[in-house]
């Protein structure tokens, strides 16, 4: 992340490009470029994280790891795509059970399938967070970034969404701060 331990993400070379030819275009280039190639006037952002940046937020990456359809849930409230109850429930079902299920029925032959499922399932809430921000389809398309590189992806837009709200601590994974009150003495009534 960039605010944080000091993350810069490379820039994005697209496909078909060195980078000695990214870097010899001018700012002018780049945006008629860019213009041509998906129709608009304006300049294409960039993730404010890598795909492999996990480690830059230790919490998010943990939460992902061990229960990804929390990450996955937030992700799509904040999208507006669902609730948190449904697609974290969703993302369970098509993550663990089946998952389970293709390994335990097939000895472990079948697992494609579950990590088809829930990357056509994923793949539409990463397309709904790139039109919302301008974000390129990097580092792959959507459905292979989520059938490779699942949790990584996951993470990445949560830390994306983190970042472009402007709340680079996330509030739902905040422990509480508890202060003492202040020090109080008791008087009797003859001293008043």
């Amino acid at each position: 992340m960039k605010n944080q331990h000091g993350y810069v993400p490379p820039s994005y070379i697209p496909l078909g490009q060195s980078e000695s030819e990214a870097a010899n275009l001018t700012p002018q280039k780049s945006g008629e470029q860019q213009a041509s190639s998906n129709g608009s006037n304006q300049m294409q952002t960039q993730w404010s994280s890598g795909i492999c940046a996990c480690c830059d937020d230790m919490q998010s990456c943990f939460i992902g790891f061990i229960c990804p359809c929390f990450l996955f849930g937030k992700n799509a409230e904040f999208l507006g795509s669902g609730t948190f109850l449904g697609s974290c429930v969703t993302h369970f079902l098509l993550w663990s059970v089946v998952n389970t299920a293709c390994c335990f029925l097939t000895d472990g032959l079948c697992l494609a399938l579950p990590g088809c499922l829930v990357s056509c399932y994923a793949c539409h809430y990463r397309k709904t967070l790139r039109t919302k921000f301008d974000l390129p389809e990097a580092p792959c398309g959507d459905f292979v970034t989520h059938f490779f590189c699942h949790l990584c992806a996951i993470c990445q837009e949560y830390r994306e969404i983190r970042e472009r709200s402007g709340d680079n601590a996330p509030t739902d994974m905040k422990l509480a701060v508890v202060t003492a009150p202040p020090i109080q003495t008791m008087q009797s009534d003859s001293e008043q």
